[in-house]
């Protein structure tokens, strides 16, 4: 089967039961996530071993999700050539040097030229390069408030929520579970700042991934019975920085960064539980 142009095409191949044993609510949700490389067809428990199987662990739909995401950075790239970058720079806080716009990820310099190459002296990952894009593009560059809400408090985050919650803030428990100091030292290494008091927990720092997007993660200990919890916030002014997909794309970015390295300096036997 060539690979497929939109989750439409998915979709056609399930039953269309709606039964949300995948953890989605509907077969269309399911069809959508698998087309983004969210999800694997193979999560249908509805879906026989033989088209499962004709379609070799879902390679060509990941494919798929690796060609649109290169054609959306490409898109963005041929943007950039087209602004202003000097003026975008003064917008969103950058520094303006050299015909290059230089800002700070996570305690790291990144600039884009005028043509949308981008320079750095680590390893451009898609979930940096493209919320760099998107911030440097449309953001508004407005101050940033200290006041804090949840990813589905948003603008049209509440019905990303529960895919949020699945990929970004339950895997980062995982790891701060099984690996709680080395989660803390992790964090601090990506020049994390110190909450607010109101705001401390066994675990909480304030990253900042783009100058005026901080994220803050507060992760509390499992104590007395009760179970271990992480929840992800983003200051209030988020909305007129950057979009919610872009959101959506640091916080799991974030969350797959922690498990890799995790995965590789954590202690041996504890993988298991991730």
């Amino acid at each position: 089967m060539p690979q497929p142009k939109n989750a439409m095409e998915i979709f056609q191949l399930l039953d269309k039961s709606n039964c949300r044993e995948c953890g989605e609510k509907t077969c269309l949700a399911f069809a959508g996530a698998v087309f983004m490389g969210q999800r694997k067809l193979s999560k249908c428990p509805r879906l026989d071993r033989e088209t499962i199987e004709r379609f070799s662990g879902e390679s060509e739909f990941q494919n798929a999700f690796v060609m649109s995401r290169d054609e959306y950075l490409t898109k963005l790239k041929a943007e950039i050539a087209n602004i202003d970058l000097g003026a975008a720079a003064k917008r969103v806080g950058a520094r303006w040097s050299g015909g290059k716009l230089t800002l700070k990820i996570l305690g790291k310099a990144f600039s884009v030229d005028t043509k949308g190459n981008l320079f750095t002296d680590i390893h451009i990952n898609p979930w940096v390069a493209i919320p760099f894009f998107n911030y440097v593009l449309y953001g508004k560059g407005s101050p940033v408030l200290g006041s804090w809400v949840s990813f589905r408090e948003l603008k049209d985050g509440k019905e990303r929520y529960s895919l949020f919650q699945k990929r970004c803030e339950e895997p980062m428990k995982r790891v701060a579970d099984a690996y709680t100091d080395l989660f803390d030292d992790m964090v601090q290494l990506l020049n994390a700042k110190q909450v607010e008091k109101q705001f401390e927990s066994d675990i909480s720092v304030v990253l900042h991934p783009l100058p005026k997007v901080p994220i803050m993660i507060c992760y509390w200990c499992p104590e007395d019975g009760l179970e271990s919890s992480l929840n992800v916030f983003f200051d209030e002014a988020t909305d007129e920085n950057l979009d919610i997909g872009s959101v959506f794309t640091l916080g799991v970015g974030l969350a797959q960064m922690f498990q890799k390295l995790s995965l590789r300096h954590g202690v041996p036997g504890a993988v298991s539980s991730l």
